[in-house]
């Protein structure tokens, strides 16, 4: 990305008078700048600026529930460097903020903080006080919420999170967060209901989405469908049970047995087959036994029947090649449902839907016309109504007082399907839910031709993804996708489907007569909105409609960030400008989620990618190197860090890790951004106030001169090397930066910032200073000149890092603000250094650094005199010791001869080279007397 030639985006900045106060202080830059920042307009979007000059951010919108932790100001302090470097590169910067207020994390926290449920069956009472307010509200237990209508649920939720919102805006104001907070918008707003609606209608008619009754993941505490993105496998303890089932065909069973089938003979005489199950509880589910077509054993058995033990149901015997041969027996039941590979034999096989799993996750009530038997209905019964677990006892019980359970039930612990927010393995129900195509099924786009799977995956190639390796797990995702994207929620605080359902004479919803509104009606809600053609009074009755009550699943609408921040649909000129965006910034764990549906969105839409880059945070690792979250309770609250060490060291600890790794959450590092902040503070005003009668009133310093940038004054050649390595740090930065690598766009600057304060101020301070008016003017003018210079850029180049401190400097001699002033350019810096080596400062360094090791060593002041000394100096130093002889001279307080003698440097004991300048012989003189206290 190059710097655009239109620079009008540039605050001018004047030199003036320096204004350095007496002390300096990290503490509460925050306020005094966060405020001037927003009076000023300093981030504010220019409206008038082109596609071309813009640099246009899709920010992750926080889910406003609940409160922040320290990995959020992680991944989001990597965003807002880069930001701050485009700004300072030219470009119109449009970098909004969004809060993902609906779905599952708000409507919990709502529960819990009022103390409500939703009942949609429910009236609206306009006057409902909740019971409870604020606090942790976990004391708030489920059988204690009061239940209320569905429109009194949502407004609370809607409080809760203008609530959250606030406190989210004011965390991200005191880091420091250069967000144009004009530019906000809710997933649940207006704006947002809009252009999700629109979206869809626009998927529905061109087929993209549809609807389906299908058995799918089920969530039965929250009651709600779960796409396959939302899934965690965990482990799960339970038991094998080993069940008989009793072979009809008694010719069949021989034949089994002689092929090597393990067949037993029952109690009663029975040849049986035994499967082992974790889920006895679904036996009266049970609609096949499996095994592997190329199984010997079972061959006799294919297209046989046999009988279910305690419900007697008889089932056939079939082939399928997802069976297993070497797990357990080699033979499985198949239920509806008990896991997804029962789906994919019921499908494959065609075999019938008996489903005995209500959404709540009990047992149906009724007993199923397929168990026809007297003991297999009384064994119904025991169980109708019970959950899984009660169920599971009852059943177990039968099967054992039967003697159709083989052995005692043995310990396990299998890989179970969670929903990521959930605490229950989740349950396979059978409902009609809306999908959307994302390639997980075979799909040509008919008005492209393509695969859409294929299509997917040439927009993942398309992007840059920063760092390059996360690419692969976009690229693994698209291709391990087995169906389509489940959208619809059986929740309450979302975004409604926009759609009807038409009801015939006889009462009875038809699903497939979908009502629509017209996009120019949106949004609307179907449980208040009327369709055209009906009125009011027709709902839910014969002949008249009934709304679609299912909301969107929450990332079918935070797909649609980029769009919907883009003011697509509602503000054109400016989706022009600055759509499609550049970057989508966003945690690696999301990639399968939000990454990769916001490219199915854009694609579907517009065919084309939504963003062109992708930068990957890495995650946060506590102590012990586990990942840091809110759910796990081991995320640190970011607030108090903030208000501690001061939002810059909080922010060098961001900036210091790279895209895509992870990082420890480490005080120390903190402590070492704090340092660095007040560093740059001290060091800046030392070298701004060379010059500047430290007597002098507040008049006299006003008439000072301004620090002069005149770089043609720099002409002592330790100070031109020094332009020479900031000419290094400024294209280091400024490529890494290109490159979406901001932590080594920071290494650069800070590396050599320490080397500036430690070895060039100490070398050329005294000269600066000049008190005794003793030094060559030149020479003066020089090393003046050179600090202004370094501090201008310097101050710049940590800009993006440590803004406050940064703009803090700034202001001490210079009007507007550093966030709107130009990135540091490399080539005036080299040519002002007159092609000086870069590397003499680092050699200056080492021969200060040996003059101070012997006053170390001899325990004594650094104001010691030393009275002579020799050098030994390796052959590419001699020269740089040479050109800075009088500045060394007076930095280590040398008042007598220093000679130098050429020598190859030799390597230590520990095999490490020698340093290129050692001190051979040295006298020092008295060390000076301390001053007198009081």
């Amino acid at each position: 990305m190059s710097q655009p030639s239109n620079s009008s985006r540039f605050i001018p900045s004047q030199l003036r008078s320096p204004r350095v106060p007496a002390k300096v202080s990290a503490d509460g830059l925050e306020s005094t700048w966060g405020q001037r920042w927003e009076e000023d307009g300093t981030y504010a979007f220019d409206r008038s600026a082109e596609r071309p000059e813009v640099f246009s951010i899709d920010t992750p919108p926080p889910t406003a529930s609940g409160s922040l932790h320290v990995g959020h100001v992680f991944s989001y302090t990597h965003t807002d460097t880069l930001a701050r470097y485009q700004r300072m590169r030219g470009k119109a910067v449009f970098y909004p903020m969004g809060w993902d207020d609906n779905g599952l994390p708000t409507e919990r926290r709502v529960q819990n903080y009022y103390g409500v449920r939703c009942d949609p069956s429910l009236p609206y009472d306009p006057d409902f006080t909740p019971p409870h307010t604020g606090g942790d509200g976990k004391s708030i237990k489920a059988r204690d919420q009061k239940p209320i209508s569905r429109r009194n649920f949502v407004e609370l939720c809607e409080r809760l999170t203008t609530i959250d919102e606030a406190q989210f805006e004011a965390l991200w104001r005191q880091l420091g967060l250069s967000v144009d907070w004009k530019q906000t918008y809710q997933t649940i707003g207006e704006r947002a209901r809009k252009v999700a609606q629109a979206a869809f209608l626009r998927n529905l008619e061109r087929g993209e989405a549809y609807q389906a009754a299908a058995p799918g993941l089920w969530d039965v505490t929250f009651q709600t469908a779960v796409a396959q993105a939302e899934l965690e496998s965990r482990e799960y303890p339970g038991f094998y049970h080993r069940l008989a089932f009793h072979i009809v065909d008694a010719d069949a069973a021989e034949r089994a047995a002689a092929a090597g089938a393990p067949i037993e003979t029952g109690p009663a005489g029975t040849r049986d087959v035994c499967i082992e199950t974790t889920r006895p509880e679904l036996l009266a589910a049970c609609v096949a036994l499996i095994a592997h077509p190329d199984d010997e054993r079972y061959q006799p058995l294919f297209g046989q029947t046999v009988a279910s033990p305690v419900f007697g149901v008889e089932v056939p015997v079939l082939a399928h090649p997802a069976a297993e041969r070497d797990k357990g027996a080699g033979i499985a039941m198949c239920c509806t449902f008990g896991d997804t590979t029962d789906i994919e034999w019921w499908r494959d096989l065609g075999l019938p839907l008996r489903a005995i799993l209500r959404k709540d996750g009990r047992i149906e009530a009724e007993t199923p016309e397929w168990i026809t038997t007297g003991a297999g209905r009384e064994a119904y019964a025991a169980m109708a109504g019970k959950t899984t677990y009660s169920a599971r006892e009852t059943v177990v019980a039968a099967l054992a007082a039967s003697g159709e359970m083989r052995g005692e039930p043995t310990a396990t612990t299998r890989q179970t399907n969670f929903f990521e927010k959930g605490d229950k393995p989740l349950e396979i129900v059978t409902s009609r839910q809306w999908y959307l195509r994302n390639g997980g099924k075979e799909w040509t786009n008919p008005a492209t031709g393509a695969d859409l799977r294929a299509d997917l995956l040439a927009r993942g190639a398309e992007l840059d993804f920063h760092p390059d390796f996360m690419r692969v797990r976009y690229e693994n995702w698209v291709k391990g996708l087995n169906n389509d994207w489940l959208i619809s929620r059986q929740r309450f605080f979302g975004v409604p489907f926009p759609v009807w359902y038409a009801i015939g004479d006889d009462g009875e919803v038809d699903h497939a007569r979908v009502l629509t509104p017209t996009e120019a009606e949106l949004p609307i809600d179907p449980s208040s909105d009327v369709p055209a053609g009906y009125t009011e009074d027709q709902r839910d009755q014969p002949g008249g409609f009934t709304a679609e009550l299912d909301i969107m699943d929450t990332w079918a609408t935070s797909s649609l960030s980029p769009q919907l921040v883009s003011g697509w649909l509602t503000d054109e000129d400016l989706f022009n400008r600055v759509y499609p965006m550049d970057l989508r910034p966003q945690g690696q764990d999301i990639i399968r989620t939000w990454l990769f549906s916001s490219v199915v969105r854009a694609n579907l839409e517009f065919g084309s990618l939504p963003w062109s880059h992708a930068g990957i945070s890495g995650w946060i690792l506590d102590s012990d190197h586990k990942k840091m979250s809110k759910s796990k309770g081991n995320a640190e609250t970011p607030m108090g860090l903030l208000e501690k060490f001061g939002a810059d060291a909080v922010r060098y600890w961001a900036a210091s890790a790279r895209l895509g790794l992870d990082a420890a959450f480490e005080e120390q590092q903190i402590k070492i951004g704090r340092r660095l902040a007040i560093k740059l503070l001290n060091a800046s005003k030392f070298a701004l106030s060379m010059g500047l009668p430290w007597d002098a009133d507040e008049e006299a310093l006003a008439a000072a001169p301004a620090p002069s940038l005149d770089a043609t004054a720099v002409t002592e050649p330790i100070d031109r090397a020094v332009l020479a390595a900031l000419a290094d740090v400024v294209d280091a930065a400024t490529t890494a930066f290109e490159g979406f690598e901001h932590a080594r766009a920071l290494e650069a600057a800070e590396s050599f910032f320490w080397t500036f304060c430690d070895d060039y101020i100490e070398l050329v301070k005294d000269r600066a200073n000049d008190l005794a008016g003793s030094h060559d003017p030149a020479a003066v003018t020089s090393a003046r000149t050179a600090l202004a210079i370094a501090v201008d850029t310097f101050v710049r180049l940590f800009a993006p890092f440590l803004p406050f401190a940064a703009e803090e400097v700034w202001s001490w001699y210079r009007t507007g603000s550093v966030h709107r002033a130009s990135w540091p350019e490399a080539a005036p810096l080299r040519e002002a250094s007159a092609g000086v080596d870069a590397a003499l400062v680092a050699r200056a360094g080492q021969a200060l650094a040996a003059l101070r090791k012997v006053k170390s060593e001899a325990k004594t002041s650094q104001k010691t005199p030393i009275l002579s000394v020799a050098l030994a100096v390796a052959p590419e130093a001699e020269a740089s010791v040479e050109a800075v002889r009088s500045d060394l001279l007076e930095a280590a307080k040398v008042t007598g001869p220093m000679t130098l003698a050429v020598a190859e440097p030799a390597a230590g004991d520990d095999g490490e080279p020698a340093p290129a300048v050692t001190v051979t012989a040295v006298e020092l003189g008295e060390a000076p007397a301390k001053p007198k206290k009081g």
